[in-house]
């Protein structure tokens, strides 16, 4: 398979470098905005809580962000890895390396099926209709995504993140103001467990780490300039960055009665008029969507990477299994299932760090 990049920007037109940057930006930043940041809710738990603290949380999770995910990419295009079990390979070794695989496959697997429970609640909790409805849809319309592999989720992410930022923009200018950041800076007049703070955003950057995975390392091996993956994981870095202090200030400037809501970004744009508030319903849909690609994705690459089967029949028999373990509930999958992810994105998140990446073959 050949990058839309490979063609056009080869060919010389130079602003084509910009296009697939801001491609690649919008594409990690939408692998990561899954149905915990964009309602709000993970925002809420992991940094709002902690007041100006949670603020210098987000600090740390948007530096991890942007060098965590830049490195991902850079390892696996030096590596030229074709799946995570490449990296993880490299990583973790020959022995642990397949340990890692199969919990970053367990992890996939829960994850997707949390994106296809959370595409069914916001069908019957926002918008009314059957939650077995969303799901059959969201199953339908990632089939039909996955049949064009990476440029299918490029395209999608090109598409919903723009959105998501729309509204970002609209909840700073009319919610958060300066009154809000003041507000958010007030620093807690109750002790403070400091523990707590300053795992928090290690904690978040890994569980995201631990399935953004999926795409950020055949992305990385599939473009050939790696200054194109390093500008976007930085501007996909600091677009994270912008979207988590936003929603952080809007939260905490409606706390804590907000505290009692599933998806608080929702009831602070429910101000807005229906309209707004229906259309940033679908906006959330399609972030928890194009992480389900993005997982889909992964899990495909690993199974091909292993059996030769048809990409179309490992694409279907996935959604199918996840669709099963989606019947279990969104809000039990998050209960059980996002604590242990968050511990083996950890020990992900570690081997990053201290591996050196391999040198340039230019």
């Amino acid at each position: 398979m050949r990058l839309y990049y490979d063609i056009v920007y080869y060919g010389g037109a130079m602003n084509q470098k910009t296009i697939m940057i801001l491609q690649i930006a919008a594409t990690y930043i939408g692998t990561v905005v899954g149905a915990g940041f964009a309602s709000g809710q993970s925002i809420m738990q992991f940094f709002t809580v902690y007041g100006a603290y949670g603020g210098m949380g987000i600090l740390i999770a948007t530096s991890l962000f942007i060098w965590i995910g830049t490195k991902m990419m850079i390892l696996s295009h030096r590596i030229r890895a074709f799946s995570y079990q490449e990296q993880n390979n490299y990583l973790f070794g020959d022995m642990f390396g397949k340990v890692a695989n199969i919990f970053t496959f367990i992890i996939l697997f829960g994850v997707t099926a949390v994106m296809i429970s959370g595409t069914g609640s916001i069908f019957k909790e926002q918008l009314g209709l059957p939650y077995q409805f969303g799901i059959i849809i969201s199953i339908l319309l990632s089939y039909l995504v996955m049949s064009k592999e990476l440029n299918g989720i490029l395209v999608a992410n090109s598409l919903v993140v723009p959105m998501m930022f729309f509204f970002m923009f609209l909840i700073a200018i009319q919610v958060v103001g300066i009154d809000g950041i003041w507000k958010a800076t007030d620093w807690p007049k109750q002790p403070l467990n400091h523990v707590k703070w300053i795992i928090s955003p290690f904690t978040y950057a890994a569980l995201n780490f631990a399935f953004a995975q999926a795409v950020l390392v055949p992305l990385g091996s599939e473009v050939k300039d790696e200054s194109v993956l390093k500008w976007g994981g930085f501007w996909g870095g600091i677009g994270l960055g912008v979207m988590l202090f936003i929603s952080h200030f809007a939260i905490h400037s409606r706390m804590p009665e907000i505290l009692r809501f599933d998806i608080p970004m929702a009831e602070i744009i429910r101000g807005f008029g229906s309209f707004f508030h229906v259309l940033f319903i679908l906006v959330i849909y399609g972030e928890i969507f194009t992480t389900l690609i993005g997982n889909v994705f992964g899990i495909t690459r690993q199974i091909q990477s292993l059996y030769a089967l048809p990409r179309n029949w490992v694409v279907l028999a996935t959604l199918l299994t996840c669709l099963l373990i989606s019947q279990v509930g969104f809000t039990s999958l998050l209960t059980y299932l996002y604590p242990l992810f968050g511990y083996m994105g950890m020990i992900l998140l570690i081997f990053l760090v201290v591996k050196r990446i391999p040198g340039s073959e230019k």
